[in-house]
């Protein structure tokens, strides 16, 4: 059985467990929470990064980060069904992928800017920077939400949309209707984005 490192909260492996669902490999992976903060976690031997998600292979060895696990298991179930194989629809899946996941970077580095250190310790100019970056993708979102069938693309966008929305309160939903309306969608029709909600 492979085995799946997360945090309930992490955006990559939640990406990673819907995906997961897709391919309809769930039941092939135990989920096993990790403690990245804690260096007596047994993640820091499978992955010397420490970080999350890490999958377990059968043999022992460990597959890190969240697109390498993505390709894996779309490996896994037959290939091209979250990648797709044709070059054109390949690319464009993996560079909205990329922006997802652009997003998740640069809200966890807000994220660890804000909660982890001291007010007074704060650089509001790394802050507004990352914030940019956040901003910008949104925008490009709204102005052409994901489209076609459901890819690895459309499931990094929902998860970096709902890390947003546990994090900061859905503060982007105001200003971005059409992202809204397609996060709706993409909920309603994927459940695993509610089952592995945070």
């Amino acid at each position: 059985m492979l085995v799946l490192r997360y945090s309930p909260a992490s955006p990559y492996a939640r990406k990673i467990r819907i995906a997961a669902d897709l391919l309809g490999l769930a039941e092939r992976i135990e989920i096993v929470a990790a403690d990245a903060a804690d260096p007596a976690d047994s993640l820091r031997r499978q992955n010397p990064l420490g970080k999350i998600p890490t999958l377990i292979l059968e043999d022992g060895s460990a597959l890190y980060d969240s697109r390498v696990i993505a390709e894996y298991m779309d490996h896994l179930a037959g290939g091209g069904r979250l990648i797709p194989a044709d070059p054109s629809a390949r690319f464009t899946a993996l560079r909205l992928q990329a922006l997802g996941d652009g997003v998740n970077d640069a809200a966890l580095l807000i994220r660890y800017e804000t909660f982890s250190r001291p007010e007074a310790l704060r650089y509001g100019e790394a802050i507004a920077h990352q914030q940019g970056k956040i901003d910008r993708a949104l925008d490009a979102l709204e102005a052409a939400p994901p489209a076609d069938a459901v890819d690895i693309g459309h499931i990094a966008v929902a998860c970096a949309l709902g890390y947003l929305d546990l994090r900061f309160g859905g503060a982007w939903r105001a200003e971005h209707p059409s992202l809204v309306a397609w996060l709706e969608n993409f909920a309603r029709t994927i459940p695993a984005f509610e089952t592995t909600k945070a």
